[in-house]
């Protein structure tokens, strides 16, 4: 596995409070570089994006549109080692959130 990989894995389990100890002073390594502040970033804005919608309520079907929607977007190429690449489905469920509160508002 590379440094980079495992690097946020580390910086993903201390943002879940499941880091174990000896691996403690690896994360807060990785925390000190470019790459893990900004995975710490995008780790947490996933978090808060996640806890802010448990009051919205959606229109019967909303999974479905939505699903069918994304579904008949024509997908776009990503720029090779990009953080939002590397990171895949957490960025893509930030954005869907995204769309699911702006819609709800």
């Amino acid at each position: 596995m590379d440094t980079k990989k495992k690097n946020r894995e580390h910086i993903s389990a201390l943002a879940d409070g499941a880091l174990p100890k000896e691996d403690l002073e690896l994360a807060s390594l990785a925390l000190r570089t470019d790459d893990g502040q900004q995975a710490w970033e995008v780790y947490h804005r996933i978090g808060d994006t996640l806890r802010a919608q448990a009051s919205i309520d959606l229109s019967p079907g909303f999974s479905e549109r939505l699903a069918a929607r994304l579904a008949a977007e024509p997908l776009h190429g990503q720029r090779a080692g990009s953080l939002e690449a590397e990171l895949g489905a957490p960025a893509a469920l930030v954005r869907i959130v995204a769309i699911v509160l702006t819609q709800a508002s």
